[in-house]
């Protein structure tokens, strides 16, 4: 029988950018064009990162996970960790891990995504 201790040729995909999102309108790396999360999983455009806008997502990709720490935001102290595009590493923004507040915790377990970082990608085919 064999060992369940055998290593997959996937088994590292962690530390490999994610290209798997081929006709999905996608938001992307601006410095480097990973792609970081499908339009799809956004949930709010009315959001405050550090420099500006920021977009609320249900989930995203390639991304890094730093330090977790708790950090006062315009709606209270949340605990936090911002979060690093895996194929350049520019900060991208942060994923909420806790909220103190009860009005809050609908974005625990989510993505808030600086929009000067992203790339809209429509792709989008066009008829000739």
């Amino acid at each position: 029988m064999a060992s369940s201790q055998a290593t997959s040729p996937t088994s590292d995909t962690k530390s490999k950018v994610i290209t798997t999102f081929l006709d999905h309108p996608t938001f992307s790396c601006a410095q480097c064009a990973a792609v970081i999360a499908l339009q799809d999983e956004l949930i709010s455009k009315a959001f405050s990162g550090r420099d500006g806008r920021g977009y609320l997502m249900h989930s995203a990709v390639n991304l890094k996970m730093g330090k977790r720490e708790d950090r006062p935001l315009l709606t209270g102290v949340h605990t936090v960790a911002d979060v690093y595009c895996m194929g350049c590493n520019d900060r991208m923004g942060w994923y909420y891990h806790k909220a103190s507040d009860q009005s809050q915790k609908y974005k625990e377990g989510k993505y808030l995504l600086e929009q000067e970082k992203l790339v809209k990608e429509n792709n989008w085919k066009l008829d000739n």
